[in-house]
């Protein structure tokens, strides 16, 4: 397939493309050339930070490629199993018709402001980007394994599941931010106070709950029980913070994971454990999750400081008015030094949220948090293209595209 240099958003030139080893390449592969460049770059303080990241997620690609720009796996005209293009979210939701009525039905619920605050994000205005991936992930791995593309009802279930844990947490997010605007409308905690919301986050999470027995299958159950674990403990993550920079790169990833990355990779598996017995395919859709949710959320949080209010549907900037250091931030403390005592303090005094997007938008911190979010889709695509070629794994490929180069 032909490949081109990424590009980060419409209008944007980044520096010279290097071509960098291919996936699961050694660090130093390359010629001596290429190896005495990246010893210089060891000598960087940006690059000393990207080590420590290589040590808490020797995953991911050597670090030292990441003031490069790499080519990559880019939409074209036929995907890799010779079929014509078709858009991921096309091929996605032929599964998902009547996906948010399905949940709405789900939400058995009599009283009516209940259900009224229950059912008020799922009124098909959201990107539904994790069902999509569920469903094309569960055609996938049944391609793999039997050459049938059917999905079981199941692994429907499975979608809308991942989408109800999903929206309960983003209510509670929002009582925990206090933030008042979400997907272009009042927050439930701004319309119903916050009492109210974490009441009707609860519902959210025991209907899915409910939803989640009724499939009755225990290794699933175990599977998407650990996303709610880990979006408790990625709450608290983020609550903290460290004073070692290095640390607090590795606390920052971790968080990204529970927070985000975690509900994408174990719906993965989970669909893939319904649709086939071979552990090894359950670790390539767990690993392909797990890559493209930390990748996404990277963006996410590249957005807040690149996009405007009326493209994210929510302020923008709100990290630093939350208190929170995200990657681009971690990168440009690199640069500005200063910007640590402001990271310390959570960014709690007059003038502290302006200065820290000056220093965010004068650093190079959202190229590099932009490049981080690169290796993740390149790891992520390295992990599906093990599965057999079929519509559904070429246009997981493709969502990985979509990932870096969404603008909200």
């Amino acid at each position: 397939m032909a490949s081109r240099w990424w590009r980060w958003r419409r209008g944007c030139s980044w520096r010279p493309a290097t071509r960098s080893p291919g996936p699961g390449s050694s660090g130093h592969a390359g010629p001596p050339g290429l190896r005495a460049a990246s010893d210089a770059l060891a000598q960087m303080p940006c690059f000393n930070l990207l080590k420590s990241l290589t040590s808490a997620f020797p995953s991911v690609y050597t670090m030292s490629r990441f003031h490069h720009m790499t080519p990559a796996v880019s939409c074209c005209s036929k995907t890799q199993s010779g079929e014509k293009y078709t858009d991921p979210f096309k091929l996605g939701w032929r599964d998902l018709k009547g996906l948010y009525e399905d949940i709405r039905k789900e939400l058995l619920i009599s009283t009516t402001e209940l259900k009224e605050m229950s059912e008020y994000y799922f009124d098909g205005k959201g990107k539904a980007f994790r069902p999509i991936i569920v469903v094309l992930m569960a055609r996938a791995c049944n391609s793999h394994y039997n050459n049938s593309r059917d999905m079981q009802a199941s692994q429907r279930s499975i979608a809308l599941i991942a989408e109800m844990i999903h929206t309960a947490s983003l209510v509670h997010d929002d009582v925990i931010d206090d933030a008042s605007s979400r997907r272009g409308k009042h927050t439930v905690n701004k319309i119903w106070g916050e009492k109210k919301a974490v009441l009707a986050g609860d519902l959210i999470l025991s209907a899915a709950s409910i939803a989640l027995a009724r499939i009755g299958n225990t290794t699933v159950i175990s599977i998407l029980t650990q996303v709610i674990e880990d979006l408790v403990r990625g709450e608290f993550l983020q609550l903290g913070s460290k004073e070692n920079e290095n640390e607090r790169f590795a606390h920052y990833l971790e968080k990204t994971f529970k927070k985000t990355a975690s509900l994408i990779a174990n719906s993965c598996k989970a669909v893939s454990v319904l649709g086939c017995p071979d552990p090894v395919v359950h670790e390539i859709a767990y690993q392909y999750g797990k890559n493209v949710g930390i990748a996404f959320q990277l963006i996410d949080d590249v957005l807040d400081f690149t996009s405007c209010s009326d493209q994210m549907g929510k302020p923008t900037s709100a990290d630093l008015k939350l208190g929170l250091a995200t990657g681009p931030v971690l990168f440009a403390c690199q640069q500005f030094p200063e910007m640590n005592a402001m990271i310390m303090r959570r960014f709690s005094l007059p003038g502290d949220v302006d200065r820290a997007r000056q220093y965010v938008l004068q650093s190079d911190g959202v190229q590099q948090t932009t490049y981080l979010a690169q290796r993740y889709c390149h790891e992520a695509v390295r992990e599906i293209s093990k599965l057999r070629p079929s519509p559904e794994r070429d246009a997981l490929i493709q969502l990985s595209e979509i990932v870096l180069t969404r603008d909200k």
